[in-house]
C-alpha cells in the first residue's frame, strides 16, 4: 500500500499540465497550470545557442607535450634537517650561556631546544635531544643562581 504523501504527490504531478511554450524573441517561456492550488507558473530564461570552438586558436604547444612520469619508488624523500641544526644551535647558545654568563643565550637555548624536540621523529634519537633541553636548562638556572637580577637586552649595553 502506497502512503497517503507519496499518494498526494503522484496526484498533483498528473495534475500539472503544461498549457504552451512560447519563443519571444531572446526568452524561452514555459507555462504551468496547477489544478490544485489553481496557479499558473511561469518560467522564462535565455535561449542557449551552441557555437563551435575553433582549433586554431588553441595556445598550447603540441611540441612541448612531455608525458608525467612518477618518480621510482626507491628513491627515499629529502630529510627535514631542522631538528639537528636547532639541536646544535641549542647546545651552542647553552655553552655560551654557561661559560660566559649572557643570560639571552640561554634563553634562545631553551627556545632552539623546544623548536628541536618539537620537530623530532619518533625514529631520531631521544637521548641526544633530552640531553640538550637539559643543558638549556640548566644554563638558564646557573646564569639566573650567578646573578639573580633581571636580564638586559643585548642591545642596552650599546645605548649606554
Amino acid at each position: 500500500m502506497v502512503p497517503r504523501h507519496r499518494e498526494r504527490n503522484q496526484l498533483r504531478r498528473r495534475s500539472r499540465q503544461r498549457l504552451s511554450l512560447v519563443i519571444t524573441g531572446d526568452c524561452e517561456t514555459d507555462w504551468f497550470y496547477d489544478k490544485d492550488t489553481l496557479q499558473v507558473s511561469i518560467i522564462c530564461g535565455p535561449v542557449l545557442k551552441p557555437q563551435k570552438m575553433q582549433l586554431t586558436s588553441d595556445p598550447r604547444r603540441a611540441d612541448r607535450e612531455r608525458r608525467f612520469k612518477p618518480p621510482p619508488p626507491t628513491s627515499a624523500p629529502a630529510e627535514d634537517l631542522t631538528t639537528d641544526y636547532m639541536n646544535i644551535l641549542g647546545m651552542v647558545f647553552s655553552m655560551c650561556g654557561l661559560m660566559m654568563r649572557l643570560k639571552w643565550c640561554a634563553w634562545t637555548a631553551v627556545f632552539c631546544s623546544s623548536i628541536s624536540f618539537a620537530n623530532s621523529r619518533v625514529s631520531d634519537d631521544t637521548k641526544q635531544i633530552v640531553s640538550s633541553f637539559m643543558l638549556s636548562i640548566s644554563a638558564v638556572v646557573m646564569s639566573y643562581l650567578q646573578n639573580p637580577a633581571p636580564m638586559s637586552p643585548p642591545w642596552a649595553a650599546l645605548t649606554t
